[in-house]
């Protein structure tokens, strides 16, 4: 089975402060344009998307520059109860972990999650400025904003590429999740 773990991005969440993503729709062929055509303004970190060490360190790698097999391959979907601290991630053996629920890691949470080569988290945030900092600092990829409500917790393998933005400290992502069947 393939979960598609994305929301969808106009009807998302924004994080406060965070500019509302809007369309405009430029071209439409019911108005006897040739094609329809639409163009769109947004934040990166809007609906589901992916951090970039720029996003909060000084000189960090931007989008482009990230390693995209961080992105792809085995993870664990786990259910918390609570904060995302140490304790929760000692059982997980997989590269990868997504965090369904509304958690968010703390900064102990942060320290022992630097052994992954990717987090993600329901929330539009994975906590702090200083668990960002920790987490991007050894390079971990993060995603926000996934759907993971119809995901049973349990193995999967991730699919989830940032859009190539240069030089942007975040881009939107297209995110699903394998089960055994279908890897």
């Amino acid at each position: 089975m393939i979960y598609d773990i994305t929301r969808e991005l106009f009807s998302s969440e924004v994080y406060p402060g965070d500019r509302i993503p809007r369309w405009e729709r430029v071209k439409e062929l019911s108005r006897g344009d040739e094609c329809t055509l639409t163009d769109i303004s947004m934040c990166v970190h809007n609906g589901t998307h992916a951090d970039a060490p720029a996003h909060y360190i000084a000189g960090g790698k931007t989008i482009d520059q990230l390693d995209l097999s961080r992105f792809i391959g085995e993870c664990t979907v786990i259910e918390p109860q609570g904060e995302i601290g140490a304790k929760v991630l000692k059982g997980v053996c997989a590269p990868r972990v997504l965090i369904k629920g509304i958690a968010e890691f703390t900064e102990e949470g942060a320290e022992e999650a630097k052994r992954f080569l990717l987090v993600g988290t329901e929330k539009n945030s994975v906590g702090n400025a200083q668990v960002h900092k920790i987490l991007l600092g050894a390079e971990v990829a993060i995603l926000e904003g996934l759907d993971l409500l119809k995901v049973p917790a349990g193995n999967y393998k991730l699919v989830a590429l940032p859009m190539k933005l240069g030089a942007s400290d975040g881009a939107s992502v297209r995110a699903a999740l394998l089960s055994e069947e279908e890897k």
